[in-house]
């Protein structure tokens, strides 16, 4: 689970910026603080502000980050994304850090990346006590790479020997240690590889425009979150009533005339059975979920059903169903994962196309809930979610721009406002700043040429 996060030089982070999960000394909604390695974390956090203030650049850091260590190498796009309002800063690296809690160990994972896209620094420690204790500690200065591992590592030959040909031969100044090290089969690289799958399966990030393409698969293989997922789309009036999975022969879906793109689709999965893939109509735009089952290739597609006029059972497709329904429907992951396990969900405009009642009684359960497991983080505008029966004082954030251009992020924990305080009505009149300027818009003589 996320501790906190730190960016510099990326997008409209100028300075070294902070978010974190750390609670304040409230003691409201005590069952909003989980104890992970001594150290109290808190399971939900809001983050507010204006078009353009930020907020969503901060889920792009943490996306960018975890893309770095799953991808393995620097993507070159990455040096396209620096802070551009100061031209002083085109020359600095990049940097990010984050702090989180996995597999009963804390860890402190950082990174810096040089104007070549070259990794100048890279850190992983454990931080359960007060003192870090070094995973690994990795450097380059242009010419030479040089890694320091944790006490003790340098005490087998073989060690010193792969820890050389690391140095020398083995990575490229672009590609990233801790990925390069997940893949080594050396039982003391262990805790990298638990750090590694929390990027991986721990760290789930939801944009505004993620399709949850796996869902029919999640809908057939998990019965909790079937249950989970028909017991909430029908009791927000979406007129749903049960939802269900339709498999299709892959020929159906591709064509009987296409056996050689059929083969090959086979081929790929007969090699990985467990792989899951999506398969796109390059004409229609329809994209199909692909599965490997009973020693064959099928698409799972998503039948919604409905109640007729005679309470006849009316099937819909996905794509006959709104936009408001579809984005709901692809947000139950969102609440599932960390009602059920200790994962970290963010999600980027969270209320997009859903009614502001809905996605209120939502995230008002979920705080409610006295045993969930994992962290829902978001962005959002909806104003009416500021209200302080659902958070904290310190769960809610405020990104917004100086006039350098670059975001400062800072919690409604720092204006020590009273717990009865109505937030919403001070937000919207300015008092925690985060909102739009609208300057004088009625100044404005859109009706003149």
């Amino acid at each position: 689970m996320l501790i906190r996060f730190i960016v510099k030089n990326f997008l409209s982070f100028k300075e070294e910026t902070e978010f974190n999960l750390l609670p304040g000394r409230g003691t409201r909604f005590n069952h909003h603080k989980y104890d992970v390695g001594g150290i109290p974390i808190l399971k939900l956090s809001a983050i507010y502000g204006a078009n353009g203030s930020g907020k969503s650049n901060l889920i792009k850091a943490i996306s960018t980050l975890r893309s770095i260590v799953i991808l393995g190498e620097i993507p070159s796009l990455l040096l396209n994304q620096k802070f551009k309002l100061t031209q002083s800063l085109i020359d600095e690296p990049i940097d990010f850090g984050i702090e989180f809690y996995c597999k009963q160990s804390c860890y402190f994972y950082s990174t810096s990346i040089n104007q070549k896209g070259e990794i100048i620094h890279e850190y992983l420690a454990e931080t359960n006590a007060s003192k870090e204790k070094l995973i690994f500690h990795r450097t380059f200065d242009g010419q030479t790479a040089s890694i320091k591992f944790f006490d003790g590592f340098d005490r087998k030959q073989e060690n010193i020997i792969l820890k050389k040909l690391i140095e020398t031969d083995l990575i490229k100044s672009n590609q990233v240690l801790l990925s390069f090290l997940n893949k080594i089969s050396n039982e003391e690289f262990d805790n990298i590889k638990d750090v590694h799958e929390w990027f991986e399966k721990g760290l789930t990030i939801i944009g505004p425009q993620t399709k949850a393409t796996t869902l029919p698969h999640e809908i057939d293989s998990n019965s909790a979150f079937r249950k989970f997922s028909n017991e909430t789309m029908s009791s927000f009036n979406t007129g749903i009533n049960e939802i269900k999975t339709q498999t299709i022969a892959l020929s159906e879906i591709i064509g009987k005339d296409n056996q050689k793109e059929i083969e090959n689709i086979k081929n790929k999965f007969i090699a990985n059975p467990e792989r899951i893939s999506v398969w796109e109509n390059k004409i229609t735009g329809e994209r199909h979920l692909l599965v490997y089952q009973n020693e064959d290739v099928f698409a799972k597609k998503m039948l919604f059903h409905h109640k007729g006029e005679k309470n006849e059972n009316i099937v819909f497709d996905f794509t006959e169903e709104s936009d408001g329904t579809k984005r709901l429907w692809e947000l139950l992951p969102a609440f599932f994962l960390p009602i059920n396990f200790s994962q970290t969900i963010i999600v980027d405009e969270i209320e997009r196309s859903i009614h502001p009642l809905i996605i209120k009684e939502l995230i008002s359960k979920f705080s409610h809930d006295e045993n969930t497991k994992g962290q829902l983080i978001f962005s959002t505008h909806e104003s009416n979610l500021l209200d302080q029966d659902i958070f904290r004082a310190d769960e809610i954030w405020f990104a917004e721009k100086g006039s350098n251009g670059a975001t400062r992020l800072y919690s409604l924990n720092d204006f020590k406002e009273h717990n009865t305080i109505d937030i919403r009505k001070g937000y919207l009149s300015g008092r925690y700043g985060g909102i739009p300027f609208l300057g004088n818009l009625h100044d404005l003589n859109w009706d003149k040429e």
